[in-house]
This record gives structure tokens, C-alpha cells and sequence, in this order.
């Protein structure tokens, strides 16, 4: 994920900030306190803050490589009035400060779409052929969606056509949330997700594919992390909020990205691991080590709820409910996982 921020550049060199944050999972909470392990190591995910070079908001970006490698893209626009802080911009507008962003991401991608469909009718010249011809229908089509203001996320590419253009990094496919930075007094706004989207102007915008939205109120969330834990959920809910903005912003990143969590447990540790949706048994045994995803031999399966509801591991083998699964067994969230392995 990387984040950007609408704040002034004031700095003419590139400034990077790398930040891990651990996916908040009540689930995790629970097996933690009924195996009470040695350890207990939550899912995490990676955000790199990149501030630009050049003018305020998303003019630079396209310039930074560190855009280039992320799975999502994190917009933090500012809907918060304050004269002591001028907009760069004059005044403040979420709308027209995201679709700016947008913007700049749809220019990067056009520049190199086209610089590939240039190369793609040079080789075809040279030499016929059905793949080369594949990825030029391809990128022509992209190249339409990006020369109508379309970014390439809202085509709902899959499987194949995903693939062709992975190695091209596009800005444009890439899953965006837009975080709301919202007024103090706007913040009980951050519970209701529709009013905040609607009063920035952003509802048509979020409507595209692979785009979402968290309201937050970053001078909130800033008293909220000087505080201790009991005072932290007491002051929240004295807000009607139910989680601080930050958990929001990484549980909805979480899901963008199409990631999921299952679950090792025992004594020695309680663990979450993340995998995209749709990943293998083989697959999520290579999360933990690689010479377990070569050496494996069966995945011992049990749900979430089940283990919940019957207590122990124990009374869910007694009640049928701990299956064996094999190399091609798709993971469902939640699934509490032993792999067995030849050594």
C-alpha cells in the first residue's frame, strides 16, 4: 500500500517512510486467550508513505518509483477547514483533489501504454503472432479507457489479462481507497461511511470498481493514540465509534487488497497469516516455510466457529469436524490450519 498525502512539499528530494501495521482480528484475540501461547503474532500490512518533489498533491507521483511496486494505492485527501493550514490549492475540495490524483495515474499510464503499443506493432510486423496480437487487443483497450478518463481498475480485468499486464506496473489498475480526513467536528461522520462520501462530493467517484472509502479524522486519532487502551475505547465510544480510524483504515486495506487470514494455534504461539482469497492449501503452507509447502502431505482443517463453539481441537476431531484436505484445498477465512509435512 502506499499512502499520499495532500500536505505542502517542502522538501526538493524524495522522502520515504516505511510502516507496518497489524491487521486488527478479534478472532486472533480469541485463540490467544483460549490456547494463552508464548507468542502471539497478529497478520500485518505494509504502508509506504512516499512525499513527492515538486508542487502540493498528486502532481509528482507518477515520478516515484516506490508507487510503481505497490498492490493498492492509499489517497489521504483533506476535507477538514482550517486557516492556520491553507490548501495549497486555495480552498478545500476532496473531489477535485482525488480526481486530480486520478488524473496524474491515468497520464503515467497512458505515456507507457502507448509506448507499448508502439513496440507491439513493430514486432508484429517482424512477426506474426497470436500472443502478440492477444496483448495488443489488449492494450488498445486500455489505451481507450485511458485516453476517455477511465482508470484501468474500473475494466474489471481477470485471470489472463491481469497477468499480460502485471509487468508493467499500471497506476491506474491498481485498487485505490481514499481516506477522508475530516473536520473535528465532522467526526462522529466517520461512522457513517455514505454521509462522509456524499458531503466530499465523492459518491459517483467511489462507485468504480476496487475503490473504497474510510472517514477518519486524523487530529482524533492522534489523542486516541497518546491515550491508554481502556481510555482509547472509552473516549471512541463516547464518539459512537466502535474501532479507531487506523484499524478501519487497515481492515479496509486488508480487504481491498483481497487478503484474508487463517490461523496456526498451540501453545508456543498463536499466529495469523494473510493469503489473497482463493489461495491453495499447498500455497498457504509456503506462507509459513517453503520445505513445508515441498514436503506436504495433508492440511488438518477445522473452522473458526466450530473450534470456538466445541472449546478444544479434542471435541471437534470427536465430533468429525477436523477434516484432512489435500494440496488443491482452497482456504476459507478463518480456517484454523496443521499442516502435515514429510521432513
Amino acid at each position: 500500500m502506499t499512502s499520499a498525502k495532500d500536505a505542502p512539499r517542502g522538501h526538493g528530494k524524495t522522502e520515504t517512510a516505511i510502516g507496518i501495521s497489524k491487521v486488527p482480528d478479534l478472532r486472533l484475540d480469541t485463540l490467544t486467550a483460549m490456547y494463552n501461547p508464548r507468542k502471539r503474532v497478529p497478520a500485518t500490512i505494509e504502508f509506504t508513505d512516499i512525499v513527492a518533489p515538486g508542487k502540493a498533491g498528486a502532481a509528482a507521483l507518477v515520478d516515484v518509483a516506490g508507487y510503481k511496486i505497490a498492490d493498492a494505492l492509499v489517497h489521504v485527501v483533506r476535507a477538514f477547514e482550517d486557516d492556520a493550514v491553507p490548501h495549497p490549492a486555495g480552498s478545500v475540495n476532496p473531489a477535485r483533489d482525488v480526481q486530480a490524483m486520478e488524473d496524474e495515474l491515468i497520464l503515467a499510464d497512458l505515456g507507457v501504454v502507448e509506448r507499448r503499443v508502439e513496440r507491439l506493432e513493430k514486432d508484429l510486423k517482424k512477426n506474426k503472432s497470436a500472443d502478440l496480437e492477444r496483448e495488443r487487443d489488449l492494450i488498445l483497450r486500455c489505451k481507450d479507457a485511458l485516453e476517455g478518463g477511465q482508470p484501468l481498475r474500473s475494466l474489471g480485468l481477470t485471470g489472463e489479462d491481469l497477468r499480460r499486464l502485471r509487468g508493467f506496473q499500471l497506476l491506474s489498475a491498481k485498487p485505490l481507497l481514499v481516506v477522508i480526513n475530516l473536520d473535528e467536528g465532522d467526526v462522529a461522520a466517520a461512522a457513517r461511511v455514505d454521509d462522509a462520501v456524499a458531503k466530499a462530493g465523492l459518491t459517483t467517484f467511489l462507485s468504480r470498481a476496487n475503490t473504497r472509502a474510510v472517514p477518519v479524522c486524523a487530529k482524533i486519532e492522534l489523542e486516541i493514540a497518546a491515550l491508554e487502551p481502556d481510555d482509547a475505547r472509552a473516549f471512541l465510544s463516547d464518539l459512537g465509534l466502535s474501532e479507531s480510524g487506523l484499524d478501519r483504515v487497515i481492515q479496509a486495506s486488508y480487504d481491498l487488497l483481497g487478503y484474508m487470514s487463517f490461523f496456526t494455534v498451540g501453545e508456543d504461539e498463536c499466529r495469523a497469516w494473510s493469503i489473497p482469497r482463493g489461495t491453495v492449501a499447498q500455497e498457504a503452507a509456503g506462507e509459513i516455510h517453503s520445505d513445508i509447502a515441498r514436503g506436504f502431505i495433508r492440511a488438518e482443517v477445522v473452522a473458526y466457529d466450530a473450534l470456538i463453539a466445541r472449546g478444544s481441537m479434542a471435541v471437534c476431531k470427536e465430533h468429525g469436524e477436523v477434516r484432512l484436505e489435500g494440496k488443491e484445498y482452497v482456504v476459507k477465512d478463518g480456517d484454523i490450519i496443521n499442516f502435515r509435512h514429510a521432513t
